[in-house]
Parts: C-alpha cells; sequence; structure tokens
C-alpha cells in the first residue's frame, strides 16, 4: 500500500501559490511581449505580490524566463520522445525528438535565444539554471539512447555525438544570423549537420 503524499502546510501552500502566480503572470507577459519589454514590476503587480516577494522566487528577469521556459522545455522533450520511440530510423529518430524542443524555442524568438543565453552563463547556483542544465543533460540522454539504436555506435561514441548534437541544436538556434528563421528552417539546418555527423 502506497504511502499518501503528506500534506502542506498553510505556508508552504501560500509559497507555492505565489509561485504560480509568478509564472502564470512571467508566461502571460513575455509571450505578449517578450523578456525586453516587459519589467519586472509589470510581473510582480500582475502576479498580485509585492516586487520582494517576486526576487524571493527569480531574483533577475532572466531567472524569471528560466523559471517559465523550463516547464515548457520538459514538456517538450517528452513529446520528442513520445515520437522519437515510433520512429525507427536514427536520423529521423533524432529530428522526432529535436522538433518539439526547436517549436518551443521559437514560440517568441527572443525569449528562446535569451532562455539559451540564460542557460549557458547564467548563475550555476540558481535552481532554474540548474534545471534548464537538466533538462539538456535529459535530451542528450535520451539523444545517446536513440543514437544506440546503430550497432555501429557504441556507448561512448552515442555519449558524445549526443553532446555534439545537442550544441549543434543550441548553437543553430541561438546564432543571429538565424533570427528570422522559420521552425522549419532551424530543423532542416539541424537535420542537415546531424546528417553530416552520423554519415560513415
Amino acid at each position: 500500500m502506497s504511502t499518501p503524499a503528506p500534506t502542506l502546510g498553510r505556508r508552504e501552500r501560500n509559497k507555492q501559490q505565489k509561485l504560480e502566480r509568478i509564472t502564470a503572470a512571467a508566461t502571460e507577459l513575455f509571450a505578449e511581449h517578450g523578456i525586453d519589454d516587459v519589467t519586472t514590476q509589470q510581473i510582480a503587480e500582475k502576479a498580485d505580490v509585492g516586487t520582494g516577494t517576486l526576487f524571493l522566487y527569480a531574483k533577475t528577469k532572466g531567472e524569471l524566463l528560466l523559471l517559465v521556459q523550463n516547464a515548457h522545455y520538459a514538456v517538450a522533450l517528452e513529446t520528442g520522445r513520445a515520437a522519437a520511440e515510433a520512429t525507427p530510423d536514427t536520423l529521423e529518430a533524432a529530428m522526432a525528438l529535436l522538433r518539439p524542443i526547436i517549436e518551443c524555442n521559437r514560440a517568441q524568438i527572443e525569449n528562446g535565444r535569451t532562455y539559451l543565453r540564460e542557460m549557458v552563463f547564467g548563475n550555476p547556483t540558481d535552481s532554474h539554471h540548474a534545471e534548464a542544465l537538466r533538462i539538456v543533460g535529459d535530451t542528450e540522454n535520451a539523444l545517446a539512447d536513440i543514437l544506440r539504436r546503430d550497432p555501429t555506435i557504441d556507448d561512448n561514441r552515442a555519449a558524445a555525438l549526443a553532446r555534439i548534437v545537442s550544441a549543434v541544436m543550441f548553437v543553430t538556434m541561438a546564432a543571429s544570423v538565424n533570427a528570422e528563421a522559420s521552425i522549419d528552417e532551424i530543423a532542416q539546418d539541424v537535420r542537415a549537420q546531424v546528417d553530416a555527423l552520423l554519415r560513415p
């Protein structure tokens, strides 16, 4: 018999509700205006919390964006995993995994590019940054699992290739030259690079 989950006390429930309001407010404002045109004051007002309270959950707009986007990226990764499982070809399975992540990143281009910048250069002690890096690690593990389907690719090579493919995707999405590129154009660019990488 499973043990029921412990119920949260009033203080913890209150903190969780504030976090949910802050996340919802930041999600809406960032999606509507982009990160550069939103202030922390606007997010605090929409969430009905003080700015001091807001900074307890995220110290900067960058951290707020990580908080918001991490949830979307986690969902995109799970969508990609399911699609990859149903795709037998190695290259096509890799792209089935990556396509939802690319779509997530390009939903609001400046937010997506800022997210990648925060992920790479943000404070590694911040919990939202650590969560972003965990998602990247999970993506690389999923890629390695796909690459291991190929009998010519051993475990070490699969792990190394997965890191390279992950870097290819992130650099392609973040590159200034691709700022106006569509989801299909980004996906085609990534696919061409991964195809070249996997060719014997």
